[in-house]
């Protein structure tokens, strides 16, 4: 007897349109809502904090949440991504509140993972402002989740990352050169033999970059890589494991000087394996370029919640919460301020919140490049991840 096909837990894109991707509590007050023939008018907005803190974090998921938005009879404004925030608004929410009541748990998903990799990935990037960063961190979550985690780490500053049909679904091509499994399956002392065949097999735009360290040690490695792939060779990767590393830093420098020794100072030294900001700030100075896996991929996501601040016109909130439809300002200082949206801001501010959504009809653009400059320049006006 045939056993059944297995398929993957993955809840799928129309379930997540229509509303089916809910919590169960949603769907209960909608059928309430209805048999009660209640459907207020509502402005809702999606905060971390109700004041500002002066701890920020980078908003992320704009793009999903429009697209999860779109079609619904509301109007919706956000903080535009790549922005960092740190108390009130970055999304409101103004439309009957039957016309989104069940999408609130995707949105909240979208918005809340999202920021939580981007803002992590940016302190890896203001760690080591001059090194190339890229993501390796697709492995530590689930395939379906894959793309928003690169997504996230191009907007948070980083120059690339390994996925595959993440790179398909964003439009840039992955990067990446050779695992230990590779030096592994041409078997111990066979090391060149594997770097070689990767030369030949591979086309000529991908970087030639050794991996260094599978059987003998990092510095004895990068000599015979040399050795075996003369000028062909770019650069060479270290991904020791946290167990074997010692003094990493003088593993490093030793490899560097064998370089060096032979002439070439030009190839680049990547560094790979359980890497954060603080190994980057450590290890920016004798390293070119880094991958980073699980402190981007395994962030905490930012705790974001929607409440309900108006209801037919008349300011309203939960306990804990404030009332009334809010906007937020950004202060010539880097500062935010948050206060009510039929109230002057204050002198000189930058209003934050975006038209994204009016009538379900999407009005914004979104651009990862254009939100990665602006995260950037976020940090530097807000001192986020200064050392």
């Amino acid at each position: 007897m045939d056993s059944p096909s297995l398929d993957f837990d993955v809840v799928s894109p129309d379930a997540i349109r229509d509303g089916r991707a809910t919590d169960a509590y949603f769907a209960h007050t909608e059928e309430t809502l209805r048999h009660a023939d209640r459907n207020p008018h509502v402005v809702a907005e999606v905060t971390a904090d109700q004041f500002p803190t002066g701890e920020f974090e980078l908003l992320a998921g704009v793009k999903d949440a429009a697209a999860l938005l779109e079609g619904h009879d509301v109007d919706v404004d956000a903080i535009p991504e790549g922005t960092l925030f740190d108390g009130g608004p970055v999304l409101r929410i103004e439309g009957d509140y039957l016309a989104f009541a069940r999408l609130e748990t995707s949105l909240l998903g979208f918005l809340s993972h999202a920021s939580g990799c981007a803002t992590a990935a940016l302190e890896c990037r203001r760690a080591a402002p001059d090194s190339t960063v890229l993501s390796f961190g697709a492995r530590h979550v689930h395939p379906a989740a894959t793309a928003m985690v690169e997504r996230s780490a191009l907007l948070g500053g980083f120059d690339g990352f390994s996925h595959v049909a993440a790179g398909e679904l964003l439009g840039r091509e992955a990067s990446g050169t050779m695992p230990h499994a590779l030096l592994i399956c041409f078997g111990r002392g066979q090391q060149e033999a594997a770097w070689q065949a990767f030369d030949e097999a591979t086309p000529e735009g991908v970087p030639r970059i050794a991996l260094c360290d599978t059987y003998s040690d990092e510095k004895d490695e990068a000599i015979r890589a040399v050795e075996a792939l003369g000028d062909r060779l770019s650069g060479i990767r270290l991904d020791t494991t946290g167990s074997r590393r010692g003094d990493f830093r003088h593993i490093i420098r030793e490899v560097k000087w064998e370089l060096d020794a032979r002439g070439l100072d030009d190839v680049d030294v990547f560094l790979s394996g359980g890497l954060g900001p603080a190994s980057l700030r450590e290890l920016r100075d004798v390293a070119d370029g880094f991958g980073v896996g699980g402190y981007v991929s395994n962030a905490d996501p930012v705790d974001f919640a929607l409440d309900i601040v108006e209801v037919d016109g008349e300011p309203v909130s939960k306990r804990g919460k404030l009332s009334g439809a809010k906007s937020v300002y950004r202060t010539a200082d880097g500062a935010h301020h948050v206060g009510l949206r039929d109230r002057d801001g204050p002198e000189d501010a930058e209003s934050l919140l975006e038209p994204v959504l009016r009538d379900g009809e999407l009005v914004a653009e979104f651009s990862i490049d254009d939100a990665a400059e602006r995260a950037l320049a976020d940090a530097d006006r807000t001192g986020f991840g200064d050392e």
